[in-house]
């Protein structure tokens, strides 16, 4: 029997096995990181452990240290979680050889399935369906393919190439990034499905033999090809849904599968299935298949792993339906491009759980994150999941819609637009999904609030710091912000708006504090006359407080709630929220950037520089790429022109906003 586990993970994951063992009754051991120290998920723990470091390599993938730290609290038991070391059977071999129980599949099984190429002969030979297969790039006369990498996952390695031009890049841009995050850079190439549905089996073995698929879950809308919206059961006609569960069943015999694992299969428009990968762990979706079947999955990997058998021996009956989705810190209209920084707050409304069962339809929260936490560059993106249940998947989608909308979210940039978009669009309301659901849809990066709102949400920005001026005035309080005896010019405050563009916002309140006149305008166009800019609704002010206004806009009134840290202003109104930063009345001289310069957009390593000093490049061009958050981001040349300075070289350390590079544009041709 288990007494005391330690879970050699982090964040969401790491709080997620603790929640269960708490209902248990099982002690709990953290690891962490430097970067990690105050993290949730390690107050959490009734021990913890510093691994020396920041970086996986350094702390989370080190097998010693964490049979180490296992040793020192007295840990009987060892659960991976998902990602770092949960399919590495070395480590898995490592935990039992300590003489822990280790909370997963059996070595052999990881070993099986960790080697994809090695996994799809196997399974064929069970009888598990399959795609065409490819090692030598020369082999391949069909287009479209994919290139992935033989072992990890998560989309990373991963490239689509459609014609036999890009398949050498391809290939090379596969390896350095599967030796990056797996150190094994052996890839493959598969024939690539358009338009196919990406589709998962849970399945559960135990030591006496049972394989049991626990039903299909839809994760076909995925960026980079890596999920952020899933769903159970998937809406699959019955004979589709038969054929995965035995393929699924049949691949976990294939290996004598123990534990929770997912065999993930690719749905064809004409309605074929091919085995794409059998993931030997648990999966961060594994809340849909908990909720609509009332099932545990931690507590029977702790029961199994304890050599107990599994308490159901055929697919459970699938109640109501269940969407997650990933809430990540990230800009998805910028190439998915990570955000860090501090998480200032983090409210999601009408959650009802977290980490655990429903009693009736509504949300769940599983998250790695609270008020303050701090987003480093080290980790994954992925803030939180936030799952919906409801009888039916019209009102799942609608309540986890509405509540992304509603939450309050600040201090980091987040997808949670995106995913509002999706679950909203009358193609994901109709089934009309597949894994290239992003590609064709490019108005679901649009933000929520429209452009035309941000100067009401600036305008509630200025009065509610007016608002707070007040509050704090050592003398005569109860006056109006501004007021004067004789009226004068109005008050002026100038922000950089959500597109970093500046917005100049002027008001004048009257001597109750109504406001009497208000208008908008680009700071850089106003004129010292008080041009007014654009045209503006008519507006009245209900009540300004420093954290919430209310106006009456046109007759409608709407309530902005309005959170200040700092120069910040983030602002969450009935039409979507804004992030404004207030400018400063007389800005101290910078330093001049060297025309052409590129920026870091996040702190990073120069994963490889792909051009030398004096080449010239056109704009487009591969300049270098960054890697940060465990992801690879190109670096492209902004127009034609020399290149100038590559200040960083390969393996270099970067901080937000260093020079990257220096692109001399080519002069203009004379007239």
């Amino acid at each position: 029997m288990i007494r005391k586990l330690l879970v050699a993970n982090r964040g969401e994951i790491a709080r997620r096995v603790f929640a269960t063992c708490r209902a248990l009754g099982i002690e709990t051991v953290a690891v962490h990181s430097d970067a990690d120290a105050d993290a949730p998920f390690v107050a959490e723990a009734d021990q913890a452990v510093r691994l020396p470091g920041n970086t996986p390599a350094e702390t989370y993938l080190r097998i010693d240290l964490i049979l180490d730290a296992a040793r020192r609290c007295g840990a009987d038991a060892v659960h991976p979680g998902y990602g770092f070391l949960a399919e590495n059977a070395e480590f898995a071999t490592a935990v039992v050889d300590a003489g822990l129980t280790w909370v997963g599949p059996p070595a052999k099984a990881i070993a099986a399935m960790g080697d994809k190429l090695a996994a799809k002969a196997l399974l064929a030979e069970a009888g598990v369906p399959m795609l065409p297969t490819w090692t030598d790039p020369g082999q391949v006369g069909r287009f479209p393919v994919l290139v992935k990498a033989s072992a990890g996952g998560g989309g990373r390695g991963m490239r689509v190439v459609r014609d036999a031009a890009g398949l050498a890049e391809a290939v090379a841009g596969a390896r350095r990034e599967a030796a990056s995050a797996f150190g094994d850079d052996t890839v493959f190439i598969e024939r690539y499905v358009e338009r196919g549905r990406h589709v998962e089996v849970q399945i559960f073995g135990d030591s006496f033999g049972t394989v049991v698929a626990l039903g299909a879950r839809d994760c076909s809308i995925q960026r980079r090809h890596q999920k952020i919206v899933e769903e159970a059961p998937g809406a699959l006609a019955d004979e589709a849904r038969e054929r995965l569960h035995e393929a699924a069943v049949a691949a976990g015999r294939a290996v004598d599968y123990v534990g929770a694992g997912t065999v993930e299969f690719l749905l064809a428009p004409d309605g074929e299935i091919h085995f794409l990968e059998m993931n030997t762990r648990l999966q961060v979706e594994h809340p849909v298949t908990e909720l609509t079947t009332g099932l545990d999955l931690v507590r029977l990997q702790l029961l199994v792993a304890e050599g107990l058998p599994l308490p159901l021996a055929a697919t459970p009956p699938a109640t109501g339906h269940a969407i997650e989705v990933r809430l990540c810190a990230e800009e998805p209209a910028h190439g998915y491009r990570p955000a860090t920084g501090t998480l200032h707050r983090f409210a999601l409304p009408g959650v009802a759980v977290e980490f655990g069962p429903l009693a009736a339809p509504g949300l769940r929260l599983d998250s790695g994150v609270v008020d303050g936490s701090a987003v480093s560059v080290h980790y994954d993106s992925m803030l939180a999941k936030v799952i919906a249940w409801a009888p039916t998947r019209t009102e799942a989608a609608r309540a986890l819609a509405g509540a992304l909308a509603r939450a309050e979210l600040h201090g980091v940039a987040t997808n949670r637009d995106l995913l509002v978009r999706v679950l909203r669009s009358p193609e994901f309301a109709a089934v009309d999904v597949d894994t290239g659901f992003l590609d064709r849809h490019p108005g679901v990066f649009e933000p929520i609030l429209p452009a035309a709102e941000v100067p009401l949400v600036a305008l509630a920005a200025a009065l509610a710091s007016a608002a707070a001026r007040r509050t704090t005035a050592p003398v005569l309080a109860g006056l109006p912000s501004g007021w004067r005896n004789v009226p004068a010019l109005p008050q002026v405050i100038r922000f950089a708006g959500p597109d970093g563009d500046a917005i100049e916002i002027r008001y004048r309140l009257d001597r109750s504090g109504s406001l009497a006149e208000w208008s908008v305008s680009p700071a850089a166009s106003a004129s010292p006359e008080g041009d007014t800019g654009p045209a503006t609704p008519a507006v009245a002010l209900v009540e300004a407080y420093p954290e919430r206004v209310v106006l009456d806009v046109d007759g409608v009134r709407r309530a902005y709630r309005v959170h200040r840290v700092g120069s910040q202003f983030f602002v969450d109104g009935p039409k979507g929220a804004a992030d404004l930063t207030e400018l400063p009345r007389f800005p101290l001289p910078t330093a001049e950037l060297a025309a052409g310069s590129l920026l870091a957009p996040l702190p990073g390593t120069v994963a490889r520089v792909h051009v030398e000093v004096g080449q010239r490049v056109a704009a487009g061009d591969l300049l270098l790429t960054l890697e940060a958050m465990k992801l690879e981001h190109p670096v492209l040349a902004p127009t034609d022109g020399l290149v100038t300075e590559l200040p960083v070289p390969t393996g270099g350390q970067v901080d937000t906003a260093a020079v990257l590079a220096v692109v001399t544009p080519d002069e203009e041709s004379p007239s």
